[in-house]
């Protein structure tokens, strides 16, 4: 459905606050995040709305005005986040509506990525609700002339504790704006048992206009005007336009003209990539339009990248050492005594996004030497600065709308395809509407970095480790923006490599360069995807080495509860407990009746286990392989421990998804290139879990836990593969090394 015309109003920024509240609003500051005093703009505050911080407003009607400043693509964050607003400053939920904020500083971070909003923004959120109660039942205690410890908030109301007398909170909104915001230290949070929405959820704010089709996405955006445009881009990573001919490109009916872009240059970072546009009154148009271009490239050097070649690449470089990155110890000495040995190398290729809705973006070059934008994207302040850099004007004057996101999984952190859009906008001196094909989706995606790992232990007469030593070898992300780096950053070695929990006596971990010939971005759960799936594979044949039971051996290698020690702030505030790791491994084992349920021929369990996003996960997958060797999944149980769990029905819905992602990713999800050219083009050549694939039962286990909340989109993701192929050896004997397992023929 497109968006109409009329629903999308150019705007200022100042003209935004306006459309939130009524007019003339009164902004108050409270120290809730680096706060900013905005202007009073009238004087008269008994029709003012009233704002105690930048989260938050109240109007005189009672209706109260949370904005969201995360994107929304599924996840439900739109609706969690000011749920807990709401919560603390004791709201009907039913009078709340939720308005999506602008790109702009004042909130914090706005890039939803890294499974981060409730984990960053939980603690704030509730400290926004607590100002704006406190105000409120100060504003009612100067009232009635009582104190404001005998006042409580509740149902939209102030109640007096004593009296039972009530006030409305629009008809407190007037004496509560005048009131001095609280300091940090006066505010005091809800006890668990009070929660009314915290713990227990409500419906998605988005579900009603999504399912009756009137939910805006970036393609629905639509302005007066706007016109279409196409773009045919270098088809290697960093190639030149040689010579265009676009004779016959306006033989196509609504096709108005050809626009050139400039190359990107190296290092590519969010830039567009260049080429050449074709301009269409409709989308139809201007993709035909862009079918008779007649466009000569030179490739220039990423032309050699062979994904066959680079993948023995990626398997010697594993063999040989590299840059030690952690390790304790003597592995050398222990291997030198001999004893049994197990040594594996594994492999997972590029892998593409393919969210359901691709790139889309709609601009417009303002005649005051603004950018609007309407897009979807899970980073509009990076979207600001990556347009002002391409338009060579300030961030402040990009204002970034953004809209519902059908999918993202990280592609639509990086908004090259918003770059493009204003570029042409500018040119233009209209809107221009950007809408990228599924095929351009998958040709020019920031691709999920692919891997090659090397493990190898020696183990004692219980089958217990004595000497471990993991190499990873992976192009990585950080290549995007500086050329020539081909080595791994302690982020992504930090997921699930050199954060090993295990408690090994001798160990080391080591990283091997491995230079990139395409765009390599995050993909959920980044590099914890092929880090779990070679680590949480490898312990499984040390178990068979051993000749022991999987997950009896696995909490044997993990070792008694502690603390391992990390870095920075995350880490203080969240330590990795391998008690919670281990109680998750329990649980699961528990739910799926793992003890009872053993191997029979070509049906079987299979396990694993991993913190990632500072969530403990643990799966246990059931496949059953027929006698032609098609596999299917009856079951999944996954059990997680999240910490304070905001929204049940969301956590459900992201490890459900989880299971059902994962299950792409192990089974058939793989991009190669010859020639540098990405041959994958669509769903036919880049399958994604359909309904016949995925799982057929997902249970999800949540541990109850009082400890601050942590990631819940990616952490799912990681232990699904490995637990696949695991419990693929227990039922045929065959053993997965390589991904996507439809590589491997089963019988």
């Amino acid at each position: 459905m497109s968006r109409t015309p009329e629903r999308i109003e150019l705007s200022s920024r100042r003209d935004f606050f306006g459309h939130l509240f009524s007019a003339g609003a009164l902004v108050l500051a409270a120290q809730v995040i680096p706060s900013r005093i905005f202007a009073k703009d009238v004087a008269d505050y008994s029709n003012a709305a009233w704002k105690p911080n930048v989260f938050l407003g109240l109007e005189t009607d009672g209706s109260v005005i949370i904005i969201a400043h995360r994107s929304e693509m599924g996840t439900g964050i739109r609706t969690a986040l000011p749920m807990v607003v709401a919560d603390e400053l004791g709201a009907d939920w039913s009078r709340v509506r939720v308005e999506q904020g602008l790109a702009d500083e004042k909130y914090g971070s706005q890039d939803t990525d890294g499974s981060c909003s409730i984990r960053d923004f939980y603690a704030i959120m509730r400290a926004a609700g607590a100002t704006g109660r406190l105000m409120l039942e100060r504003a009612a205690a100067a009232q009635w002339n009582v104190p404001a410890t005998e006042c409580s908030a509740k149902d939209h109301s102030v109640i007096h504790t004593a009296s039972g007398r009530k006030l409305a909170f629009g008809d407190l909104v007037a004496a509560a704006s005048q009131l001095p915001a609280p300091k940090k230290e006066e505010l005091v949070l809800k006890p668990k048992d009070e929660f009314r929405y915290i713990g227990k959820g409500v419906p998605s704010v988005d579900l009603n206009d999504i399912v009756v089709g009137k939910g805006t996405f970036g393609f629905d955006a639509h302005l007066p005007g706007m016109v279409y445009a196409s773009i045919e881009r270098p088809p290697v990573l960093g190639g030149k336009l040689k010579s265009v001919d676009d004779s016959k490109v306006k033989s196509v009916r609504g096709v108005l003209e050809t626009v050139r872009l400039d190359e990107a240059q190296a290092p590519f970072g969010m830039q567009a990539l260049g080429g050449v546009a074709v301009i269409a009154t409709n989308t139809w148009a201007a993709v035909q339009g862009r079918k008779k271009l007649k466009i000569e490239w030179e490739s220039g050097p990423h032309a050699v990248f062979d994904s066959g070649a680079y993948k023995q690449y990626l398997l010697e470089t594993a063999k040989k050492p590299g840059k030690v990155v952690r390790q304790s110890g003597d592995v050398d000495a222990e291997f030198a005594k001999g004893g049994k040995v197990v040594e594996a190398t594994y492999y997972t290729p590029l892998l593409s996004h393919v969210p359901m809705e691709p790139p889309a973006a709609l601009a417009h070059a303002r005649d005051d030497g603004k950018l609007e934008i309407w897009t979807a994207t899970q980073d509009p302040q990076e979207a600001q600065r990556t347009i002002a850099k391409a338009l060579g004007i300030p961030k402040e004057d990009v204002i970034c709308h953004v809209t519902l996101l059908g999918g993202g999984f990280g592609r639509k952190s990086m908004p090259d395809y918003c770059a493009e859009a204003a570029i042409l906008s500018k040119k233009l001196g209209k809107p221009v509407k950007v809408s990228w094909t599924r095929e351009e989706d998958i040709h020019f995606d920031y691709y999920h970095s692919t891997s090659g790992i090397y493990a190898k232990a020696t183990l004692d007469s219980t089958g217990r480790p004595t000497a471990w030593l993991q190499r990873s070898v992976f192009p990585p992300i950080s290549s995007t923006s500086k050329d020539g780096d081909v080595y791994g950053g302690a982020g992504e070695l930090g997921m699930g490599f050199t954060d090993l929990p295990f408690d090994l006596p001798n160990f080391r971990a080591e990283n091997g360069p491995a230079p990139a010939h395409v765009r390599i971005g995050w993909l959920r759960s980044v590099a914890n995807v092929y880090h779990a799936f070679a680590l949480q594979s490898f312990v499984d044949e040390c178990a068979n080495a051993a000749g022991r039971d999987p997950i009896e051996y696995w909490l044997d290698v993990l070792g008694s509860p502690r603390t391992i020690e990390g870095r920075g702030r995350m880490a203080k505030l969240h330590p990795f407990d391998t008690g919670r790791l281990r109680n998750v491994v329990n649980l699961v084992a528990e739910k799926s009746d793992w003890a009872n349920k053993k191997p029979s021929k070509g049906r079987a369990l299979g396990f694993a286990a991993h913190r990632s996003f500072l969530s403990y996960v643990a799966a246990v997958v059931e496949v059953n392989v027929d006698a032609n060797g098609k596999l299917t999944i009856p079951r999944v149980d996954v059990a997680v421990d999240c910490g304070q769990v905001i929204h049940p029905d969301r956590v459900h819905a992201q490890f459900e998804g989880a299971a059902v992602f994962g299950t792409s990713i192990a089974m058939m999800g793989e991009i190669t290139a010859a020639d540098g050219r990405i041959q994958q083009s669509n769903f036919n050549d880049y399958p994604v879990a359909r309904i016949n694939d995925a799982p057929f039962k997902t249970y999800v286990h949540l541990v109850e836990s009082d400890a601050l909340p942590t990631g819940v989109g990616e952490p799912g993701v990681p232990p699904i593969a490995p637990a696949i192929c695991n419990a693929i050896f227990a039922a045929t004997g065959k053993r997965i090394r390589e991904l996507p397992v439809k590589r491997t023929k089963l019988v």
